[in-house]
């Protein structure tokens, strides 16, 4: 009797402790510390100053127990949790913007299989204060999601999760604002397996925030924007990857590339351009295919392909990066035409938009493409600045050290709205970069029908040598097979790296926010403070 008694007495304690719980609202804490056994983040965000903030929203919990959760729970405690993403996501209200709480789902350790998430999630729209949270409640390394779908969410952030996809994208987000993925493993099929797809494809957004992830094996590109705007790609690690490691074109703007691990990649490592459909483009960002765009302090190695390259870039700055072992395809560095072009065939859905854009000022065309008359986009305002390049003793040389595309006016710019001759090389710059690739007698790939000829002003191959250290001072790194990439003897080259001037915006096509003027690069990928005198690369020590 007394046994009963006590738990009927428990039984009521518990239902009052849950009808309590199901009704609060509570501010977002940190999930528990992984295990000294869990996988590390991909990057040490502590050293950058602009990780997103997410801040201290009001957040309502639901929780996922992959193997032993039922949907016919509540949800309401990590006791009552539901066995599926799908359930969890359906609790969220949709069409509408969140007030009074967002949601954070918290995952328990198991795998969800595609059949327990939702084809697609769907316009479900967070704000700052109320956003949506999907986390692994016992830390990174513990929860493992199938692709995911995203399209018209607003306030998503992705914690600690492990994403695995052997098929297509792994993660695909679509007219998405404000998406942070922070502390993700995205895994896809390994580079030479034949499926086809990029791995991170994100289109027609905003506000989107990569940082201490780990992103790898894409028979296409590891990271892939199209038409994405205020974003910013820190602290992870990119690599294996058929193609491009990551690349953002398509008028992508105002992008920070700060202080990643770039490597093991094909065509190139990262490219501020590239080439793109003109009717995937958005207003006002229908000129060049990236603008404003800055790459610095990032490590980039083992690259068949260029290390870094711009295709039809504005306002682009690739400064303070440490680069090793890379193009012996061809070149380190390309500054070549981005391409535009209309894709499919006449009465294509949506296709139209090609005239339209056309019309508003667009460089672009309404032909059918047949792989040879895409527009050709120039390049403007590029700032090459105290990077370091080291192709070590016995790795494989390219032909020269750069390629700049010289001057175009072919019939393909034709009523495209782009002034021809069309420059790839108008205010390129290059200063203060420490180079070691190859024989003193390599080429520049300057001139001789190439771009930087002898009358530009700001790039030309005496201008060059007197403003570039190449193959007069050979730098060594501490212990790159181990992972350290720092120099070796860095006094040896103090006083190498130069100021970096400004951006101006003045020319920008009509219409254009203007982004960020200074390219001050005040700290390195260690965080710390960099000092007149510091050598190039992207450690000051």
């Amino acid at each position: 009797m007394i046994r009963r008694l006590l738990l009927l007495m428990l039984a009521a304690a518990l239902m009052v402790s849950w009808l309590t719980f199901a009704g609060q609202q509570h501010p977002v804490t940190a999930a528990p510390v992984p295990t000294s056994s869990a996988p590390k983040p991909a990057g040490d965000l502590s050293a950058l100053d602009a990780a997103y903030d997410i801040g201290t929203p009001t957040l309502t919990t639901i929780w996922v127990n992959p193997r032993k959760g039922r949907d016919s729970r509540t949800g309401a405690t990590r006791v009552q949790a539901l066995k599926t993403l799908t359930a969890a996501w359906a609790r969220i209200p949709q069409r509408q913007n969140l007030t009074g709480t967002g949601y954070r789902i918290m995952i328990t350790p198991g795998k969800l299989r595609p059949g327990a998430i939702p084809n697609y999630f769907e316009s479900n729209w967070g704000t700052s204060a109320f956003p949506i949270v999907i986390e692994a409640a016992n830390g990174l390394g513990t929860v493992t999601l199938p692709a995911l779908n995203v399209f018209d969410v607003r306030y998503l952030y992705l914690l600690d999760l492990k994403i695995s996809s052997r098929l297509g994208d792994g993660l695909h987000c679509e007219q998405c604002d404000h998406l942070l993925v922070r502390n993700t493993v995205i895994r896809g099929a390994p580079r030479d397996s034949g499926e086809v797809g990029d791995l991170v494809k994100v289109n027609q957004s905003q506000n989107i925030f990569i940082e201490g992830s780990d992103i790898s094996g894409a028979s296409d590109n590891a990271i892939d924007f199209v038409a994405v705007q205020y974003a910013s790609i820190r602290g992870s690690k990119i690599h294996d990857s058929s193609d491009w490691c990551a690349y953002a074109k398509g008028g992508s703007a105002y992008i920070r590339v700060e202080g990643n691990e770039i490597y093991d990649c094909g065509v190139g490592g990262f490219t501020a351009g590239q080439g793109t459909g003109f009717q995937f483009m958005t207003t006002p960002w229908l000129q060049y295919e990236a603008y404003d765009i800055k790459v610095t302090n990032n490590v980039i190695h083992d690259v068949f392909g260029a290390g870094l390259g711009v295709n039809g870039g504005y306002n682009i700055l690739l400064a303070h990066n440490t680069m090793y072992r890379l193009g012996s395809r061809s070149h380190l560095m390309e500054f070549v035409a981005g391409g535009r072009s209309c894709d499919g065939q006449p009465g294509d859905d949506g296709r139209e938009r090609c005239g339209q854009l056309l019309d508003a000022g667009g460089w672009g065309t309404t032909r059918v493409d047949d792989g040879n008359n895409f527009v050709r986009i120039p390049n403007r305002h590029v700032y090459v600045y105290n990077n370091l390049i080291i192709n070590p003793t016995g790795a494989d040389i390219g032909d020269q050290h750069f390629t700049v595309a010289g001057p175009y006016s072919g019939r393909a710019q034709s009523e495209s709205n782009v002034a021809t001759p069309t420059r790839f090389d108008d205010d390129l710059r290059f200063a203060g970069n420490l180079i070691w690739n190859g024989s003193v007698d390599l080429p520049l790939g300057f001139g001789d029908g190439s771009g930087c000829a002898d009358a530009n002003p700001t790039c030309n191959a005496a201008l060059f040598y007197s403003n570039n250290a190449v193959n007069r001072l050979h730098p060594h790194l501490v212990a790159p097979a181990e992972g350290d990439y720092r120099l070796a003897s860095p006094e040896r080259f103090a006083g190498l790296a130069a100021v970096i001037p400004s951006f101006g915006w003045s020319d920008a096509p009509g219409g254009i926010p203007a982004g960020t003027a200074s390219n001050s690069v005040i700290k390195d990928r260690d965080g710390d403070v960099r000092r007149v005198g510091d050598p190039p690369g992207a450690y000051v020590s």
